[in-house]
């Protein structure tokens, strides 16, 4: 039998054949991005289904959104993007609502980044309703309508239920990303040495889930 002792130059170098495959940006599971427990149904037919998990409170939701955006005008086009606010708890609701009011009413393309701005930029607090109906009347949309759109049966429901869709996707902070159903990756685990997300490399790996997930779509 080999004794333990013979083995101790195994560990060191293990380490180093590691580090090595981190450093030379080799994507690895559990660390770029990792497998859903509960794969969830997609609805997105023989294309690969890509969700954001946003908050409009977030900030680094509001990072993400420039670089989101450059990644989504060269994404491949099997790729159908979908957005889905997350709620972790009942404060979370009002902007949930905003952002199902304005998908609702297809101003989604016109507004959907001037809220960020808005609340990151300007500070506004938006999670107020008067304030958010206040703001919404500047640009160009009816304010009564907007209202009612708002506080519509369709658009509680929707926010009520993004809690479950939270809870199903295991999402546990955003933003978050999940591929097909099945892998999830999220800015926060590619953040270099200075606490920066490196956005170069998080849609390295977003690239390289989606291809997975398109690989496995292929073996099935």
């Amino acid at each position: 039998m080999r004794s333990v002792k013979s083995c101790g130059w195994l560990v060191p170098l293990l380490l180093l054949l590691f580090a090595s495959r981190i450093a030379s940006g080799q994507i690895v599971p559990g660390r770029d991005f990792r497998v859903l427990d509960r794969p969830q149904p997609t609805a997105s037919g023989k294309n690969v289904e890509v969700i954001e998990f946003f908050y409009y409170g977030c900030p680094h939701c509001s990072n993400l959104q420039g670089p989101l955006e450059t990644w989504l005008k060269r994404k491949p086009a099997d790729v159908e993007f979908k957005r889905q606010p997350v709620v972790f708890d009942d404060a979370w609701l009002p902007l949930t609502r905003a952002y199902y009011a304005i998908e609702a009413m297809k101003l989604t393309d016109q507004l959907h980044q001037q809220v960020f701005a808005a609340i990151h930029g300007q500070n506004l607090r938006l999670n107020n309703t008067k304030v958010l109906l206040d703001w919404i009347a500047t640009k160009g949309v009816e304010r009564q309508k907007f209202a009612d759109t708002y506080n519509s049966f369709s658009v509680s429901a929707r926010a009520n239920g993004a809690k479950e869709i939270t809870r199903k996707f295991d999402i546990s902070g955003t933003p978050a990303i999940v591929v097909d159903g099945r892998y999830l990756t999220a800015p926060s685990m590619t953040v270099k040495s200075n606490n920066e997300v490196d956005f170069v490399r998080y849609f390295q790996v977003l690239d390289h889930v989606v291809a997975l997930a398109r690989k496995g779509r292929g073996a099935k």
